[in-house]
């Protein structure tokens, strides 16, 4: 599946439906870590990983850029910095004339105002006013795979971000996860539809039922209960 397509089937859709499509899938989510979040909000992402891991310098930022398709998403691994910005806005220009459609850091950014009136969407731990002072070797998977967190991701995976948070697919699942959402999100909108028009969730699921049935055997579980009545507010 393309990016194009990729995008288009995630429009409707969110991270949390993403996440427990995978767990009705017996998929743990990998998650991006926690305190990664958009720099501007309300901003979404959906894309092929495209990696890059920093060693102080733009230049394989460039390099990666040689071979994205259009709507990838740089995924930058350094190393959970935070007394470095390793991108500002003159990264963030050069990646919109490649095609890029937003990038994700494990680290900081820097050039706060100008990224916001560039508005590509960027996702990171903050910012940093200091960019990065080192010059490290670079390993041979520089361009190949990048870490984020305890995540490793390559040009397999695609990326999804919103104000949840971010988080990765492989794309051998990809459209097995989308149609699994979809169901999630029309039974999460009936119910919503229904509390609306005066039917309480605890109707829809039959909540006095399942008391009664747990009264009579403790070990049944809501989870059980939902898996009986289609009920889409747990996995």
């Amino acid at each position: 599946m393309n990016n194009e397509l990729v995008t288009a089937n995630f429009l409707n859709l969110s991270t949390p439906l993403i996440a427990d499509a995978l767990i009705r899938l017996k998929v743990t989510p990998r998650l991006v870590p926690f305190g990664i979040k958009a720099l501007v909000a309300g901003s979404r992402i959906s894309g092929r990983v495209l990696p890059a891991r920093h060693y102080g310098s733009v230049d394989v930022f460039f390099e990666a850029f040689e071979s994205a398709a259009q709507g990838d998403v740089l995924v930058i691994d350094n190393d959970g910095r935070l007394e470095e910005g390793c991108i500002g806005d003159l990264t963030a220009l050069e990646a919109i004339t490649a095609g890029v459609s937003a990038i994700v850091v494990w680290g900081t950014h820097r050039d706060t105002p100008e990224l916001k009136q560039i508005g590509l969407p960027i996702f990171s731990y903050g910012s940093c006013p200091c960019g990065p002072q080192r010059l490290d070797s670079r390993e041979s998977n520089a361009l190949t795979s990048a870490r984020i967190g305890e995540l490793e991701v390559s040009a397999n995976d695609f990326v999804f971000g919103d104000d949840d948070g971010c988080l990765f697919v492989n794309g051998e699942i990809i459209e097995e996860v989308f149609s699994t959402a979809r169901a999630i999100w029309e039974i999460e909108r009936r119910q919503a539809k229904s509390i609306a028009a005066g039917e309480t969730l605890r109707q829809q699921l039959t909540f006095t039922e399942y008391l009664r049935k747990r009264d009579a055997d403790p070990s049944y579980t809501f989870r059980q209960h939902l898996r009986g009545t289609q009920g889409a507010i747990e996995e």
